[in-house]
């Protein structure tokens, strides 16, 4: 039985107009976030002083005026981050109920190397303890990220029925899965792996059972509409798209050819924000950067 928090979540991801904020980089893409937002390596000595930098950051963007419920659904967080306070709440708390923010966690572990055309996640230890700390927290949902390379239809397959296996674990536990299959944008083969993903995906999607419904992280596809059925699909709350490396010009027009299909941007949300811009310039920034994301999300 969901709570009535829990189902105004839920009314919110799947009514409401707006996007999903990714400011869940974990420890292997810190760095490079920091170092977009001017803070050099130089800056700190070990992976507490790291976190505590990106945390700040984090805690600049939830914080801002500009970062509210009114165009902004959700946003996933790493675990560090939901261990942290924002404002004398813990992170998660303070976005639901300051902002009215949906707040998701990234609970994958990373990739495994290539094979067969693919990074499938590595194990997740501790996803039960995980998913109850989650819960205690109020965290609506959780996201999970692997990697498609090449158009290999066994490893595309592996990639789906791994991702499918998780979320209905994720799901038991009362939280709503995010399934992110990336396909790397740079693939010679993006357009046929297109084909493959939207395939096994869609195989797994109608095997799913009545109480049982996800959300999918998508990568913008090469032709427009391509994931319609996705979307349309009664199984799916709601398709998300991320940006994948694509500038936010670039990822936003991508965005807007696909209907019903909203961002979940990471880099492409924080592009042109800095550490030495003055609380104005930064709100200023980041409000342009939230208004065109926005405007890009409900074509």
């Amino acid at each position: 039985m969901k709570t009535q928090t829990q189902l105004d979540m839920l009314a919110k991801v799947k009514d409401d107009a707006g996007f999903i904020a990714a400011l869940d980089q974990s420890g292997g893409s810190t760095p490079t976030a920091l170092k977009l937002y001017g803070v050099d390596e130089y800056v700190y000595s070990n992976d507490e002083e790291m976190f505590s930098c990106v945390h700040q950051m984090r805690t600049r963007i939830m914080t801002s005026p500009a970062f509210t419920g009114e165009r902004v659904l959700g946003a996933i967080l790493f675990e560090n981050t939901l261990d942290r306070d924002v404002e004398g709440l813990f992170s998660a708390h303070y976005l639901w109920m300051q902002k009215k923010i949906v707040p998701f966690l990234k609970v994958d572990k990373g990739l495994e190397d290539e094979t067969n055309g693919v990074q499938l996640m590595k194990p997740i230890s501790g996803l039960t303890e995980l998913l109850e700390k989650a819960s205690k927290h109020g965290v609506f949902g959780t996201k999970m990220r692997s990697v498609v390379k090449l158009a290999n239809e066994v490893g595309v397959n592996e990639i789906v029925a791994q991702q499918f296996t998780v979320a209905k674990q994720i799901i038991a536990a009362g939280l709503v899965p995010i399934i992110e299959p990336e396909i790397d944008i740079n693939s010679p083969e993006k357009a046929q792996a297109e084909v493959l993903l939207k395939a096994a995906i869609l195989n797994e999607l109608d095997a799913l059972s009545d109480d049982q419904y996800v959300m999918l992280k998508l990568t913008l596809p090469e032709s427009a509409n391509f994931y319609k059925e996705c979307i349309e699909h009664p199984k799916v709350i709601k398709v998300v798209a991320l940006s994948g490396g694509y500038s936010r010009d670039v990822a936003n027009q991508k965005l807007s050819e696909n209907k019903d299909m909203v961002a979940s941007f990471s880099r492409a949300l924080t592009e042109g924000v800095s550490f030495q811009q003055s609380d104005n310039e930064f709100h200023s920034t980041l409000n342009s950067s939230i208004e065109h994301i926005y405007q890009a999300s409900i074509t």
